[in-house]
């Protein structure tokens, strides 16, 4: 079994050949080989599968994948004995606890659309801390952590490869009910879908990044971001198509990861129905394509002694105060390649930014992936300008750059 994953711990996938990946995951099991193909060609590792056929199907593909799981029930003989049905397969990469399950009980228990049988009249009883929310919530979780726990303790027992276990919660969901479990768990993190045809706030998965790095105690983050528009929800409430851009799919990527994120998921492709879904797709692929050739460097450890300063010009207007979230920055080494990953996080534009801490390369040489701006160190530092909400990458090589181009122009 040589493809078989194991747990590292440190929320990146591991090969027992050795090989390490960075998760580029989605939400979605392509029923068709072609589609698979195709998503398993962008770069994509790993996705949800529901049985030993749909593990299989991914194994066929080069992929991995996860399995989500009700631990919320215990270690039923159910549970058991699906435990043991796919504990062995070579694809498993990690085990999936419930989706959400915080924020189900909550803020949105689903309770307060029983109208006057709920148990939560309206959406607000749970932010209002009322004293029937919090005696539902809490008796909720006193039913469901400890049956959390024994199903967990039963994975560890049986699974040989102590494969990592993951939590997806809500961006917003509780802290004191997600750390009744978190020590429980390898892996936290949160969905976040912030394009809509109102308002577009892609900045804001930074924020939660940095949210659930807290919330997790330190613990590896993965970050689901946005693979829909929320007009093709049956739930949803508008009618305007207002998928992400390429350039805001890729703004979310890179500051997720330049905020500590150690993978990178996409859910709701397989709700896509509007016009622009297949260009959408594409976009997506182009984006995890860019991700995938970068792989050695996502997953090696990040050189903190590189930093960012701004020496802005002083054209920026700051009267009346406006947000100024500045430029975040992860460089990562692999030898003598070098990868500096920059995101502009404000709506202005930087004139002076300025890398500094790399005095051991005076003299090399940085090129744009993806752009036509060389810089050479000097000094232990270069300097660039960024435009607002941009993401920049300086490489040492262009072997850096994935070919696939297709998609990268999207802007619906």
């Amino acid at each position: 079994m040589n493809d078989t994953l194991y747990g590292h711990g440190d929320g990146f996938l591991t090969r027992d050949n050795g090989q390490r990946l960075f998760p580029i995951g989605f939400y979605e099991h392509p029923a068709e080989d072609d589609a698979f193909r195709d998503m398993a060609e962008s770069g994509v590792n790993l996705v949800m599968c529901g049985s030993v056929e749909a593990f299989d199907r991914a194994h066929a593909h080069g992929m991995m994948g996860w399995v989500p799981l009700g631990l919320q029930s215990g270690a039923t003989p159910d549970f058991q004995e699906r435990i043991r049905s796919l504990v062995e397969h070579p694809a498993l990469a990690v085990w999936e606890g419930p989706d959400e399950v915080v924020w189900s009980f909550t803020a949105y228990s689903g309770l307060w659309k029983q109208d006057q049988m709920a148990v939560f009249p309206n959406k607000g009883e749970w932010w209002m801390q009322t004293p029937l929310a919090i005696e539902y919530s809490e008796g909720r979780a006193a039913e469901i952590m400890p049956k959390m726990r024994e199903a967990i303790e039963f994975i560890r027992s049986v699974d040989p490869y102590n494969r990592q276990i993951w939590i997806n919660e809500a961006r917003d969901s509780d802290l004191k009910f997600v750390r009744q479990y978190i020590d429980c768990v390898d892996i936290t993190g949160c969905d976040d879908y912030p394009i809509r045809a109102e308002s577009r706030p892609a900045i804001r998965v930074a924020d939660a990044t940095d949210r659930w790095r807290q919330v997790g105690k330190g613990r590896p983050v993965w970050m689901v971001l946005q693979g829909f528009t929320w007009s093709d929800l049956d739930d949803g409430d508008t009618d305007i198509t207002a998928f992400p851009t390429f350039a805001e799919s890729r703004l979310m990527a890179y500051s997720c990861i330049t905020h500590g994120a150690r993978g990178i998921l996409y859910w709701g492709s397989s709700y896509m129905k509007s016009e622009g879904k297949v260009e959408f797709r594409k976009s997506l692929y182009a984006l995890t394509s860019e991700l995938a050739t970068l792989q050695p460097f996502l997953t090696a450890p990040v050189e903190r002694y590189v930093t960012v300063n701004l020496i802005d010009d002083g054209r920026i207007d700051i009267t009346p105060p406006v947000s100024m979230r500045g430029v975040s920055i992860t460089a990562r080494r692999i030898g003598r390649e070098w990868l500096i990953v920059l995101v502009n996080e404000d709506e202005h534009p930087h004139m002076g930014v300025e890398v500094t801490g790399l005095d051991a390369l005076n003299g090399t040489e940085f090129v744009e992936l993806y752009g036509e701006e060389k810089t050479t160190v000097s000094g232990g530092s270069f300097s660039t300008r960024i435009r607002p909400f941009e993401v920049k990458l300086f490489a040492t090589h262009r072997k850096w750059e994935t070919d696939r181009r297709e998609g990268r122009a999207f802007e619906k």
